[in-house]
């Protein structure tokens, strides 16, 4: 029997558990950009007070997340993970569209996102879900593709 898929906000308990899923989730690019992405190194315990971190939870497994903060016209995606043993259902997908709707309800433009351009599987699924190029920048010894995705 599958179990039930639910989604809630975050609170101060969760980031333990946020920074536990975010290590696992980003830890197959270590040894494609030859150091920790960004999301390893975060203290959780700040970032929940000051973002919003959505959690999908399939039964009692936290499954993954997606963390997003309103910027000017856009809601910026700061962070989008999903644990390896839950991939491939379409869990990041089912969060990126939960962005889209955040955005679109508080009257936003759109969602922004940034991510390593080694990281070409994710390239190519934020490129199939509608978001564009918007500019490169060097940060951290690597390369930030920063794309874009404008409501319809």
């Amino acid at each position: 029997m599958d179990e039930a898929v639910s989604l809630r906000v975050a609170d101060e308990a969760d980031a333990d558990a946020i920074g536990a899923l975010t290590r696992e989730a980003y830890a197959k690019w270590v040894k494609v950009i030859g150091r920790e992405p960004l999301p390893m190194t975060v203290d959780y315990s700040d970032a929940v007070r000051k973002h919003r971190f959505d959690l999908l939870h399939v039964g009692r497994h936290l499954a993954a997340l997606i963390e997003t903060v309103p910027e000017r016209d856009h809601l910026l995606i700061v962070n989008v993970a999903v644990r390896p043993a839950f991939r491939g259902r379409g869990f990041g997908v089912r969060l990126l569209k939960t962005a889209d709707e955040l955005a679109a309800s508080s009257g936003l433009m759109g969602t922004r996102l940034y991510t390593n351009k080694l990281f070409t599987e994710n390239l190519r699924l934020y490129s199939s879900l509608g978001y564009q190029v918007e500019r490169e920048e060097e940060l951290n010894g690597g390369i930030a593709v920063h794309m874009l995705k404008v409501r319809a």
